[in-house]
C-alpha cells in the first residue's frame, strides 16, 4: 500500500499526457492514436460522437475482454488511467487550440508525447485500454515489452479506419505508431526491474 501515491500519480500523469497527445495533436489532424483510437474516430465519422467519450467506449468495450485474465485490480487501474485520458482529450480539445497547424509536427510531437504517456502507464502495471489491453496480455505472456504487440493490433484497426474514412489515414497512422511505441518500449524497460512490472498481478497497490 505504500506505492500506491506514487502509482496513482503515475497513472494519473500517464493519462494526461496520453491525453495532451491525442486532444492536442494526433485527433486535430484526424491521425487515430492507436486501436481504441481509431475506433474513436470511426465513432465520431459515422455517428458524431465526440472523440473523448467515443474513445472511452472503445476502451471500455475492449476492457471487458481482459478483465478475467488479468484480474479486477488491472481493470480498475486502467479504468482509472483511460478515464483521466479521456478528460483530458476533451479539455485540450476544447481549451487549447493551435491557430495554424503544421502536420508534420504535430505528428512527430503528438506521437512521441503519446509514447511517453502509454510508457508511464504500462511501466506502473497499467494498460492505456484498448487494444493495449491485448498488447499487455500477451507481453504479460510472453515477458516481452508490449510496444511490438501493440503495433500490429493498432495497424489492423488503422486498415479498417482507413477503409471507411480515407487511406491516407494509414499512412500518418502507422508513422505515429511506429513512433510511439518505440517510446513505449524506452519508457517500459528503462530500469526495467525497479518499478511495477510484469508480476504486478502480485501487487497490493
Amino acid at each position: 500500500m505504500n506505492d500506491f501515491p506514487k502509482k496513482s500519480t503515475f497513472v494519473f500523469l500517464g493519462g494526461i499526457i496520453q491525453g495532451l497527445a491525442m486532444g492536442l495533436f494526433l485527433f486535430p489532424q484526424s491521425i487515430p492514436s492507436g486501436g481504441a483510437g481509431g475506433v474513436a474516430i470511426l465513432l465520431n465519422h459515422l455517428f458524431n460522437i465526440p472523440m473523448g467519450p467515443a474513445l472511452w467506449m472503445a476502451n471500455f468495450s475492449l476492457l471487458l475482454f481482459g478483465i478475467t485474465y488479468l484480474g479486477k485490480r488491472f481493470a480498475v487501474w486502467t479504468v482509472f488511467g483511460m478515464t483521466v485520458a479521456s478528460l483530458s482529450i476533451d479539455f485540450f480539445e476544447t481549451y487549447l487550440i493551435i491557430p495554424e497547424r503544421n502536420l508534420l509536427f504535430d505528428l512527430v510531437i503528438g506521437s512521441v508525447i503519446l509514447g511517453i504517456g502509454v510508457g508511464l502507464l504500462m511501466r506502473q502495471g497499467v494498460s492505456n485500454g484498448g487494444f493495449g489491453v491485448l498488447a499487455y496480455m500477451l507481453a504479460f505472456k510472453r515477458n516481452i515489452a508490449p510496444g511490438k504487440p501493440l503495433f500490429f493490433f493498432n495497424c489492423t484497426i488503422f486498415f479498417i479506419t482507413a477503409a471507411v474514412i480515407s487511406w491516407e489515414i494509414i499512412f500518418l497512422a502507422l508513422i505515429s505508431q511506429w513512433i510511439s511505441t518505440r517510446i513505449v518500449d524506452i519508457i517500459y524497460s528503462y530500469q526495467y526491474y525497479e518499478v511495477y512490472t510484469l508480476d504486478w498481478r502480485n501487487k497490493n497497490g
